[in-house]
């Protein structure tokens, strides 16, 4: 008989717990659209909300160019100074003046040009494609064109006037004249822009509405006013808010016209957007720009709130009836 030691067991290690695959997925469904949204609000952040806050701080300053880490402490200095400075008020008038004078025309024959592009006619494809060809071409070199057309002496557009028994128009040096060279290079470069937007809001619209028009007897007129226009209303008011934004940001057209930041020899086109310039750049008042810079901020979010408020009374107004 043999005796045999008794084995002492080994201890045994915790066991852990099984991972559950399906928190894991409800973890990664609850988190993976802010994963996918984070590197748009980090470079949101980084180029776009931190510049607009540290102009905001800048603007409460007096902030040379030359000099601009000494900053001294001006409060609304900056703002109050605006307000009694004439050029800001011929600068915002002028903004006001080519902005209506730009937008609309171009919204107005946006939509024609759209409502015609929507009709099936040869070369539909090649036209809708040329329409957007001036959006394409480059700032500096349509304006440079537009200020050779609008010359005073050799302009062809003087010429043409000539040709019909109008005097000469000094383009750049007239108020009313300059403005309108302004918007007419606007108006180009945008038209077409807007003319695909309006169409392709138009075909969304669905057919049965134009049949049940056209037995009803309604003309294209009719159907164009009665059926595309209601069904347009929101493209229409995206169009009316980006051409506002666009226009209190007009700076290069005016710029290009003549080459010259102040808009002119009595500031006759000077926009906002080439007022601040001038203040900074020209004048090197850091502080005084970044001022400009947040009123014409302000500016937009107010005009396209009002935008905004109209559309919307219009709208309940309709569902009223």
């Amino acid at each position: 008989m043999t005796l045999t030691a008794s084995e002492t067991p080994a201890p045994s290690r915790p066991v852990p717990p099984p991972v559950r695959r399906g928190s894991v997925r409800r973890a990664w469904r609850t988190f993976s659209p802010y994963a996918y949204l984070a590197p748009f609000f980090t470079l949101f952040a980084a180029f776009g909300l931190f510049p607009l806050i540290y102009t905001a701080f800048v603007s409460l300053y007096r902030v040379e160019l030359q000099t601009p880490g000494t900053m001294e402490w001006r409060g609304l200095g900056n703002y109050t100074a605006l307000l009694g400075d004439e050029y800001f008020w011929t600068a915002l008038r002028n903004t006001f003046t080519i902005g209506v004078l730009s937008t609309v025309p171009q919204l107005v024959m946006a939509l024609g040009l759209a409502h015609l592009l929507n009709y099936r006619m040869r070369g539909r494809t090649f036209l809708r494609t040329a329409v957007l060809l001036p959006y394409a071409t480059s700032v500096a070199a349509a304006t440079l064109v537009f200020a050779q057309l609008f010359g005073r002496d050799f302009g062809l557009i003087n010429y043409a006037l000539g040709l019909v028994g109008v005097d000469p128009v000094d383009w750049q040096n007239g108020t009313v004249a300059s403005q309108i060279a302004v918007s007419t290079v606007v108006i180009w470069r945008w038209t077409g822009y807007n003319a695909l937007i309006y169409l392709a809001g138009m075909q969304s619209i669905p057919n049965e509405l134009y049949e049940a028009a056209a037995m009803d007897g309604a003309s294209r007129w009719r159907q164009f006013f009665h059926v595309t226009l209601p069904g347009l209303r929101p493209t229409i008011l995206f169009t009316v808010i980006v051409s506002t934004i666009g226009a209190t940001q007009l700076f290069g057209e005016p710029l290009l016209l003549e080459g010259s930041i102040s808009g002119g020899i009595s500031h006759q086109y000077q926009t906002l957007g080439l007022y601040m310039y001038e203040q900074g750049w020209g004048f090197f008042h850091l502080g005084r720009a970044a001022a400009i810079a947040w009123v014409m901020f302000l500016l937009i979010v107010v005009l396209v709130g009002v935008n905004a408020l109209i559309a919307r009374r219009r709208s309940r107004k309709e569902a009223g009836r």
